[in-house]
């Protein structure tokens, strides 16, 4: 199984990617993850993948793209961990879910041993990835990709102790932290954006339990702390970003 994680959003990529897995493999299985990852925005899809990626079959390959530095130097990797592979950008994007499952090899992709006459400056997803995880797909072995390598670029989310980041903000609006919950009925939020200035929030066990037109915090399927509004945007509340420093303690 072929599962996808990018930030192509509604765009003609992605089924793009998808011709050029079922071209190689016409019975490749490939489900999505997350395709609306924030554009460029490495962070937001390493957490929806570290999340995530055990809800998957052993063995899946993950075929991860959100690459702001397709083009450059960086490495285009295989990685093999003890249960799935995962193709992709050397970027940290898939840092933080391969170190999880434990990473047992990496395989920097030789583009001149696939054969391949001409490769996108802009497009790898295509050019590459897609066709690396067609291949596993097929059942080729990850090491005739190229050369064993190391990851050289290593994602670390920031969290101290209750001090933590904002690490994606949803559909809803919902704007997910990695800061675990206390427990309490109601915490102190202070923001690296506003200095000194802190905040009280009323936490709710469930969205029915709160009262309307109040920000309040819950903790969401991640077992971290969300602000939410119900039946509304928290973000309109708040104007934090991904990657904003948070203490909730």
């Amino acid at each position: 199984m072929i599962v996808t994680l990018t930030d192509f959003g509604i765009s003609e990529y992605l089924g793009v990617m998808r011709g050029v897995i079922f071209s190689i493999f016409s019975e490749a299985r490939v489900v999505d993850l997350f395709n609306a990852v924030s554009p460029q925005c490495i962070k937001e899809g390493a957490w929806v993948l570290l999340q995530n990626y055990k809800c998957f079959p052993k063995n899946s390959i993950f075929l991860c793209v959100v690459d702001p530095g397709v083009g450059s130097n960086r490495q285009a990797v295989v990685v093999k961990t003890n249960n799935y592979f995962f193709v992709g950008p050397d970027n940290g994007l898939m840092f933080p879910a391969a170190e999880d499952d434990g990473v047992v090899e990496v395989i920097e992709i030789d583009i001149d041993k696939m054969g391949l006459d001409a490769v996108s400056k802009t497009f790898h997803g295509r050019d590459i990835f897609a066709r690396v995880a067609g291949f596993l797909e097929a059942g080729e072995n990850y090491e005739s990709f190229g050369k064993k390598t190391i990851l050289e670029s290593e994602l670390k989310f920031f969290l101290n102790e209750q001090k933590g980041e904002v690490v994606r903000i949803d559909v809803f609006g919902n704007i997910i932290t990695n800061i675990p919950s206390l427990k309490k009925d109601e915490y102190t939020v202070s923001f690296s954006f506003i200095g000194s200035k802190k905040m009280f929030v009323p936490f709710y066990k469930n969205y029915s339990l709160a009262p309307k037109n109040v920000l309040f915090l819950i903790e969401g399927s991640s077992n971290t702390l969300e602000f939410s509004l119900k039946n509304d945007c928290a973000r309109k509340k708040l104007p934090l970003k991904i990657g904003d420093r948070v203490m909730i303690s």
